[in-house]
């Protein structure tokens, strides 16, 4: 196993990266916005059951596969940003029931854990940590391969139910006004898309580095 400094200084890494919003902070705030703490929190748990299936992938072999073929990553990368514009898409066609109407469109817990899963799942920013940056912790030296990315992977899906649980109980706390307001809420839902539609166009067309980093 990496020793305590090795492991201290990923922990650290990890934190920074995860810190910097991505596709999966962008569900959870925009969920919490829309309907409370407790359904950002269930969002977040949907987020990181995706993250224990990059951890499986790495550790069975399946990122280094990836890695070595252009073509399934880029496939990966395009369902990715293929599935945040269809998100940004929804948003945008939500149509207010006007200002008579409090509530926002309930979804359901499952359908909120479930869309989590599969953001993170098809997230790029999770590929390319797994990928390119979870290995280099990694020490041959220290026994078998798997463990570690198993150990590295659970370190990473630990500090992200943390960071991405804060993201939910701010948005939550700041929601109340938005969610008070049928207006309010349009725009919301207006500046959600706008915003997921932009991650997708980022998403599909700004990760060329990335996948020639993965060939790598």
């Amino acid at each position: 196993m990496p020793d305590l400094p090795a492991l201290a200084l990923f922990a650290a890494a990890t934190l920074a990266l995860l810190l910097v919003p991505g596709p999966a902070v962008l569900y959870i705030v925009t969920r919490s916005v829309a309907q409370g703490r407790s359904a950002g929190l269930v969002s977040v748990l949907g987020i990181h059951l995706g993250s224990l299936v990059h951890v499986a992938a790495a550790a069975l072999g399946i990122s280094a596969l990836l890695a070595a073929s252009a073509t399934g990553f880029t496939i990966v990368r395009y369902l990715g940003a293929a599935y945040l514009v269809w998100l940004g898409v929804r948003k945008l066609m939500t149509r207010s029931n006007g200002e008579e109407s409090f509530e926002p469109r309930i979804a359901t817990r499952s359908r909120m854990f479930w869309e989590g899963f599969v953001v993170n799942v098809l997230n790029p920013k999770t590929a390319i940590f797994f990928l390119a940056f979870l290995p280099q912790f990694a020490d041959p030296e220290a026994g078998p391969i798997a463990p570690q990315i198993v150990l590295l992977g659970l370190i990473w899906t630990v500090l992200g139910v943390a960071s991405d649980g804060a993201f939910a109980l701010l948005a939550s706390a700041m929601a109340g006004r938005l969610r008070r307001s049928a207006r309010a809420r349009r725009r919301l839902d207006v500046t959600s898309g706008v915003v997921y539609l932009g991650l997708g166009a980022v998403a599909a067309f700004g990760g060329e580095h990335s996948t020639a980093a993965a060939r790598a």
